[in-house]
């Protein structure tokens, strides 16, 4: 084999080399964005649930008493909760049929939904 063809084999593996690496780099990149994206979509989700319930009055306190008691007395007994999130208000006419659902983190890494409904001037799960 000449030198010549020797020099243009090693070239084109690496051309190869880099293209690869340049694709697999790329889709790391867009991974990561898509990430970050989903989480400031989360994060813009829950602050306007709470922005809603805010503007109905809802009392924030008294509805995370109640998403902590309705995770204390359900399948994750015992579990700290890591994180509480208010996730969707669901404001019906009238105000027994409002509904609030929060997700709870659990320190296991354990999710669950809790949906909260209005009773009087209180909330129940």
């Amino acid at each position: 084999m000449s030198p010549f063809a020797i020099v243009l084999v090693v070239l084109l593996a690496l051309v190869i080399l880099l293209v690869l690496g340049g694709i697999v780099a790329s889709g790391r990149a867009a991974r990561a964005r898509e990430a970050r994206l989903k989480q400031q979509v989360e994060q813009a989700d829950q602050a306007l649930a709470a922005a809603h319930a805010g503007d109905n009055g809802w009392d924030a306190a008294q509805m995370e008493a109640a998403a902590r008691i309705a995770w204390e007395g359900g399948h994750h007994s015992g579990e700290p909760i890591a994180a509480l999130h208010l996730v969707q208000v669901i404001d019906r006419p009238g105000t027994d049929a409002d509904e609030a659902v929060y997700r709870i983190v659990g320190a296991g890494g354990h999710e669950h939904d809790v949906v909260l409904k209005r009773s009087g001037s209180g909330w129940t799960s």
